[in-house]
C-alpha cells in the first residue's frame, strides 16, 4: 500500500507540472539559490535516559533504545516515477517506523525541463498550503483497510537534509544510549 500511496502522491505532484507556464532560466536558477540558502529546520536536544523522540509535523514517535532492533537508510525507486529516500526504525515489538522523502523520479535528471517544473510545482504546492494554513503536504496519505492496520507507523519529511539529521540523531542515540529529543520545525 505504501507504493500505491506514493504513486499517487508523486503523479499527483507530477500532474501539477504539465499545467505550469515555462519559467526563464534565470528565474529557475535564483530559486535553486533560495533552497540551498535554506537551513535545516531541525533541533535535536537531550531526552529522557532510555527514549529517542521524533516530533513532525505528522505527529510524534517514541521508542525506547533497548526496544531498537536495527535502524537502516534506503533508497528505492517505486514504480519507476517517484525516488523514495526512507529511514526505518524496527523494534522488538509489532511497529515498524518509516520516516521518508520523496521526490518525483524526472528530479534526477540534469537540466530537465520536468525537474524546473516539478520544483516550481512543490514551491506552489509549499505556497498555497501556507496560504490557507493547511498542514496537507506533510501529511502520510493511507487507505483503508490496506495500510491503516498494516503494523507500520509512517512520517513524511519535505527535505532530505530533515531526513539526513533524523537518521543521524536515531542511529546516535541508539549507538550511545542515550536518549535524544529530535524536532523538525
Amino acid at each position: 500500500m505504501l507504493r500505491k500511496t506514493l504513486l499517487i502522491v508523486g503523479a499527483g505532484l507530477f500532474a501539477c507540472t504539465l499545467h505550469l507556464p515555462a519559467q526563464e532560466a534565470e528565474d529557475v536558477a535564483s530559486e535553486k539559490d533560495k533552497d540551498d540558502e535554506k537551513s535545516s529546520k531541525t533541533t535535536e536536544v537531550s531526552g529522557p535516559h532510555r527514549f529517542w523522540q521524533a516530533t513532525l509535523s505528522g505527529g510524534h514517535y517514541m521508542v525506547a533504545l533497548d526496544q531498537i532492533s536495527s535502524v537502516s537508510r534506503h533508497k528505492f525507486l517505486l514504480d519507476g516515477a517517484i525516488i523514495v529516500d526512507e529511514v526505518t526504525v524496527d523494534t522488538v515489538g509489532q511497529v515498524l517506523a518509516r520516516f521518508y522523502f520523496i521526490t518525483p523520479a524526472t528530479e534526477g535528471a540534469p537540466g530537465n525541463v520536468a525537474s524546473q517544473a516539478t520544483s516550481r510545482a512543490r514551491d506552489l504546492v509549499n505556497r498555497g498550503a501556507q496560504a490557507v494554513g493547511s498542514d496537507l503536504q506533510n501529511m502520510v496519505v493511507k487507505t483503508y483497510p490496506g495500510t491503516t492496520h498494516a503494523r507500520s507507523v509512517e512520517y513524511r519529511v519535505l527535505t532530505e537534509q530533515d531526513l539526513t539529521a533524523l537518521y543521524t540523531s536515531v542511529q546516535a542515540a541508539w549507538e550511545s544510549g542515550r536518549g535524544r529529543k529530535f524536532m523538525v520545525r
